[in-house]
């Protein structure tokens, strides 16, 4: 089953379960209204508006009021020295579709829930992870070291001796000397021979 919906004066074809864009609406967070502009219903049997649906209703959740991604608006006129630059965020109102009722009384609704998002408690929940996060940091360095791991009670062992952490030593760093096999120098006897031979 599914509808199309006229809303800011765009439409929208949905679905029970659907989560839709449409521009606008002044309209609390997790607020459930109707929609009363459908223009058709289709499924097993279609109901065409003329424009409208007679008591056909899409119900639907509020779920999310926020601004699109910033779009850029750039206009020149060449040789003119005309620019404008301007940057935009379009204002929306994300809908959850409940349920559509179709003109003879049939609802057909969704198992899902309306996942609200709302901005206030999502940056209070961001704000106190990071606290949490910052406060581990500081008990960490603050830590005696009988308290550390293995790992890092070896990394202040070095600290305290005042030797290098994390890189190679230069004993360790330079390359193995490569063993060089010497040359037998010839006799003067194997070399009188060849001369002689050469003759």
């Amino acid at each position: 089953m599914y509808a199309i919906i006229r809303a800011g004066g765009k439409q929208y074809t949905v679905s029970a379960g659907d989560t839709v864009r449409v521009e606008k609406m002044e309209k609390k967070l997790g607020e459930q209204f109707n929609l009363a502009e459908v223009l058709m219903v289709g499924g097993e049997k279609n109901f065409i508006g003329a424009p409208l649906v007679q008591n056909a209703v899409v119900t639907v959740v509020v779920t999310r009021q926020a601004k699109a991604p910033k779009i850029i608006v750039f206009k020149k006129k060449r040789r003119q020295g005309y620019r404008r630059l301007a940057g935009h965020r379009q204002l929306f109102t994300e809908l959850f579709v409940k349920s559509i009722t179709t003109p003879e009384g049939h609802t057909f609704a969704t198992e899902k829930d309306a996942q609200v998002i709302d901005p206030i408690r999502t940056k209070a929940r961001k704000d106190a992870a990071a606290a949490k996060f910052a406060l581990e940091k500081k008990q960490k360095r603050t830590a005696s070291p009988l308290d550390l791991p293995a790992s890092e009670k070896k990394v202040v062992k070095k600290k305290a001796a005042g030797q290098p952490v994390g890189k190679k030593t230069a004993a360790a760093s330079k390359p193995a000397k490569r063993k060089t096999v010497a040359k037998k120098a010839t006799t003067g006897k194997k070399a009188g021979k060849k001369a002689t031979a050469k003759k």
